[in-house]
């Protein structure tokens, strides 16, 4: 599941099935069966002895979604590490976790690990499965599986996202997101008080001027440059502070901001969604499927000086293209 189907690494904009989940049938029997609304989905392979190097998934995506793994082809050696915990996911069972804690996945194994990542907000029926799993697990009554038998004639719809972004973030969104921000940066104790101040105010001067803009503008076109403008404004005002200030999960405070905020703020590309026209697009590659990250499965391109995708705020290259053994 991509943008418009196409072989993309896009997060936003209107999501549908690509040619090649439509020659997986027993794969949308999976998809359908867990019932929600889906973004961007699709198999991601970590090559034999090599591991997805730390990392947090602070950009704006990772505010509402979850992504449901569930691993193909697996070894015992493969640890998943989240926080301090570090499990092993079986060949077939289902699997959520906290990408806000930093996590990173090794494959000390002598095969290719192979998972189905799957992206949703979750609907309240998605997150009571979530809580009775847990409590269930904390009780040491674990749920019994659904198993998700094959049915030759089965056809099921799937449903996937079309609105995940606005053009325009409403201004209640804007000021929740920096709030929330704001606080976590107030919960660590080594941020400096006088550059936390200095990057409280500038935040919210952006959220009081953002909605001064909205109230004129709205989503329309007319307001762009003017809320452009703003970002970029922003962005250069943002200080460099050193040391810099940090959140709990020793993610860069100027560096959140931008990719949960400012980066997603305004997002031209996804207004002809809004106005019910689907205009063609230039999309960028994926990143090609280095032997040591964690990759799209059928990729074909590099990415070089590029952020990655994954929302860590570090160059591609550094992150998950890195070509790293595991330890």
């Amino acid at each position: 599941i991509s943008r418009d189907g196409g072989d993309n690494n896009n997060f936003r904009g209107a999501m549908k099935p690509t040619p090649h989940l439509a020659r997986c049938p027993y794969v949308q029997q999976v998809i359908a069966g867990i019932g929600e609304v889906f973004g961007r989905s699709r198999f991601m392979r970590l090559a034999a002895g090599c591991e997805v190097v730390e990392h947090v998934d602070y950009h704006y995506h990772w505010q509402h979604h979850v992504r449901i793994h569930v691993p193909v082809v697996t070894n015992p050696a493969v640890d998943f590490h989240c926080g301090d915990a570090v499990v092993n996911m079986q060949a077939g069972e289902c699997w959520i976790f906290d990408s806000w804690r930093r996590h990173r996945v090794v494959n000390g194994g002598s095969e290719t690990r192979t998972h189905l990542v799957l992206d949703t907000a979750g609907s309240s029926r998605f997150w009571e499965t979530v809580r009775r799993a847990q409590a269930a697990e904390a009780a040491g009554t674990p749920l019994a599986p659904h198993v998700v038998s094959w049915e030759p004639q089965a056809r099921p719809e799937i449903l996937t996202e079309r609105y995940n972004l606005p053009p325009v973030m409403a201004p209640g969104e804007v000021d929740h997101l920096t709030e929330d921000l704001i606080a976590e940066l107030r919960a660590v104790p080594a941020n400096d008080p006088a550059r936390l101040a200095v990057t409280e105010q500038l935040m919210r001067d952006f959220c009081h001027d953002w909605r001064a803009l909205w109230y004129r503008h709205g989503i329309h076109p007319a307001g762009w440059a003017h809320y452009a403008n703003l970002v970029a404004r922003t962005s250069r005002s943002m200080p460099d502070a050193d040391p810099p200030l940090l959140l709990a999960t020793l993610s860069e405070a100027k560096a959140v901001f931008s990719a949960r905020v400012l980066s997603v703020a305004l997002s031209r590309d996804v207004y002809e969604d809004y106005a019910g026209r689907s205009p063609a697009r230039a999309e960028p590659a994926i990143p090609s499927a280095s032997a040591a990250a964690e990759t799209p499965a059928s990729t074909a391109a590099t990415r070089g000086e590029a952020r990655c995708p994954c929302g860590s705020g570090l160059r591609y290259r550094h992150c998950h293209g890195a070509e790293r053994p595991a330890r």
